[in-house]
């Protein structure tokens, strides 16, 4: 048996455990990895970033809107905004409509290429490739940020999907799991 509880933000704007998107999938992984080896902090962003320009200023990305890079032809889905830091944390799935390859290969968001937002007022950013910084515990290199955890890395244990749960920042989430083997 496991009980987590997700409080609030966790530690404050821009943490690992974002409200600013629902949930709906809870999983249990074993040894993760973070950064090639064993992952070994208390929470992880699962998520890529994208550090935008101050000029020209970028538009308002909505959550779960789609994005993509017409120049790569990278696809990706909005998971959190942060406005004042100008950072976009998106994921990126493989499916053969959101910016794989003919050999599933996915193509992933790189230089100074402008982000378009897919959608009512399709808000537009460039990247920013000069900044490399810390914002909010993601660490950019070039304007970008990878995920904190290793695509495709550790053992899936258990997954349940449940019902979407929207977070606000002062709730917490109970979750618990018990399983058997």
């Amino acid at each position: 048996m496991l009980n987590v509880n997700f409080e609030g933000v966790e530690s404050g704007s821009g943490s690992d455990v974002s409200a600013a998107n629902d949930f709906r999938r809870v999983a249990l992984i074993r040894d993760p990895d973070s950064g090639g080896s064993a992952a070994s902090s208390t929470t992880l962003r699962a998520t890529k970033a994208i550090r935008f320009a101050a000029s020209p200023t970028p538009g308002s990305f909505q959550v779960d809107e789609e994005i993509n890079q017409a120049t790569t032809g990278a696809v990706g889905k909005v998971v959190e905004w942060d406005s004042t830091n100008r950072v976009l944390y998106y994921i990126q799935t493989r499916f053969n409509d959101e910016g794989v390859d003919s050999n599933g290969n996915q193509t992933a968001f790189s230089g100074a290429n402008v982000v378009t937002g897919q959608g009512g007022s399709s808000p537009t950013g460039t990247p920013d490739t000069g900044f490399s910084s810390t914002v909010n515990g993601s660490s950019f290199t070039s304007g970008y940020s990878a995920s904190e955890l290793d695509a495709d890395s550790g053992d899936v244990m258990y997954i349940e999907n449940r019902a979407p749960i929207t977070r606000a920042t002062d709730q917490t989430e109970n979750v618990k799991l018990i399983i058997e083997f």
